[in-house]
């Protein structure tokens, strides 16, 4: 489930240049699309998180197959930037609040003892990553051959094959609440009001800004950028096939370096090393073999984020309220996804080049991560039991 629709969500991008040309669809325009999703996903995933408690995770993680499918139907259908908006924007956006990673990690925290807890989320981090993969090559292969619709047409085909997953997924709920201190009484909103006066947890939701920045920047416009230098289009569906093979190496990696040190320390290295790789990638001049190293080096820092984020949450307020307290996080993310794709657009239109917005982009994460370290460092009293 998880690998599938992330899968195809990283990929959308390799359908811009084609979507901009056929549909009378400007950069901005999709961008903006891009940037719907992010905002929906993210407004979106703590009342989702409130939802799983009441009803359970299947009924949620079916809805969202659902949505998801039919938001694929409608972008491969449209015919400006209308359909454009619904089908890529709000449709897949409301769908990865219930079967995305925040769902996904959830799950996991559920079904594993607590001593396992770090390395397998970066497990399903990691089996979450591998879709992209798959759907960047044949979503391009199918452009290239025939035609953007007819590789959208490919993506129906994925997301039929996400509703299973989310079937087998959802009999976690048969499994029960690993926690001994869970408070049955205690509402949703004193939950968050309790979290956020957390510094460490307002910290992270705050520096998880940048991951959704330079992430969706990236999987938007890097094949805009590819093209723009004249480099093969192909290249940028290996670059994403590549940067998903490297992410699930990664996951696994900062998944198994959680359950040793510390997790908000390492999300600022992460932050801080993904700057300085992007810095360097877009200073130099793009060609095939550099291009896909970038790709090798991003990935392997792609979302080794995800298992850390969980995992600290789950740490701190325990498993009831995981997927609530990820959505509440996960907004910063979302925010700074839609910063990163509808304004990297805006950027593109205006001047023409994407130096301005990488400038930018580049700044704040060396300075969120900088600051994400350096807070990791001291000790805080942990906040009482939910």
């Amino acid at each position: 489930m998880l690998s599938l629709s992330t899968g195809m969500r990283q990929s959308l991008g390799v359908f811009m240049p084609a979507i901009t040309q056929n549909i009378g669809v400007s950069v901005s325009q999709f961008t903006l699309a891009i940037a719907i999703q992010n905002l929906s996903w993210g407004l979106m995933q703590p009342f989702i998180g409130v939802w799983v408690i009441k009803v359970g995770f299947k009924k949620v993680m079916m809805i969202g197959s659902f949505l998801y499918l039919l938001g694929i139907i409608i972008l491969a259908t449209a015919n400006g930037v209308v359909g454009v908006t619904i089908g890529a924007g709000f449709l897949i956006g409301c769908a990865l609040a219930c079967n995305g990673s925040g769902i996904g990690m959830a799950v996991a925290t559920r079904a594993v003892p607590i001593e396992k807890r770090s390395f397998i989320l970066g497990l399903v981090s990691a089996a979450g990553s591998l879709g992209a993969l798959v759907a960047a090559p044949i979503g391009q292969a199918l452009i290239q051959a025939f035609d953007w619709r007819i590789g959208m047409a490919g993506f129906v085909v994925m997301a039929i094959l996400v509703i299973p997953g989310a079937w087998y997924a959802g009999g976690v709920d048969q499994e029960p609440i690993l926690d001994e201190s869970v408070n049955d009484d205690i509402k949703p909103m004193k939950v968050v009001v309790k979290a956020l006066k957390y510094p460490p947890f307002t910290v992270m939701a705050i520096a998880y800004f940048v991951c959704g920045m330079q992430l969706i920047f990236l999987t938007t416009h890097l094949p805009s950028y590819l093209a723009l230098c004249g480099l093969d289009p192909m290249l940028s569906a290996q670059s994403l096939a590549v940067i998903g093979g490297f992410n699930a190496l990664g996951s696994l990696f900062f998944g198994w370096m959680g359950g040793r040190y510390n997790k908000l320390f390492l999300l600022g290295l992460i932050y801080i090393l993904r700057s300085i790789g992007i810095a360097y990638y877009f200073y130099v001049i793009p060609d095939s073999t550099n291009t896909l190293i970038f790709a090798a080096y991003i990935g392997f820092l792609w979302l080794g984020v995800v298992p850390l984020v969980s995992g600290a949450i789950a740490e701190m307020f325990g498993v009831k309220w995981q997927a609530m307290l990820v959505g509440v996080a996960f907004i910063g993310h979302q925010v700074g996804s839609f910063v990163g794709a509808f304004g990297g657009g805006l950027i593109f239109d205006a001047l023409g080049s994407y130096n301005l917005a990488l400038q930018i982009g580049v700044s704040i994460g060396l300075f969120a991560g900088i600051v994400q370290a350096s807070f990791a460092l001291f000790k805080t009293k942990p906040p009482a039991s939910l």
